[in-house]
């Protein structure tokens, strides 16, 4: 797989629904289209949350990945 450049990050460890969705949302209003958000998170739900938001928005989340009970997920702005 390439390496996904990131052009923010945002680190939602520790907050629970809903906030990791709200803040993704204030975050993707500060990244040009084409730019990809990076979210880190540790609430189970965002694994659900996180690519419903991405469909109904119309972003395109890129990949995700765990590591040791931290989510990240990359999500390119449309």
């Amino acid at each position: 797989m390439n390496k996904i450049t990131v052009t923010r990050q945002l680190d939602t460890s520790g907050k629970c629904c809903p906030m990791p969705i709200v803040e993704t949302n204030v975050a993707m209003k500060t990244i040009q289209s084409g730019e990809v958000l990076e979210v880190v998170a540790t609430d189970p739900g965002t694994r659900t949350d996180i690519p419903a938001w991405c469909e109904r928005t119309g972003h395109t989340l890129v990949d995700t990945d765990e590591v040791d009970g931290v989510l990240h997920y990359y999500v390119r702005k449309s």
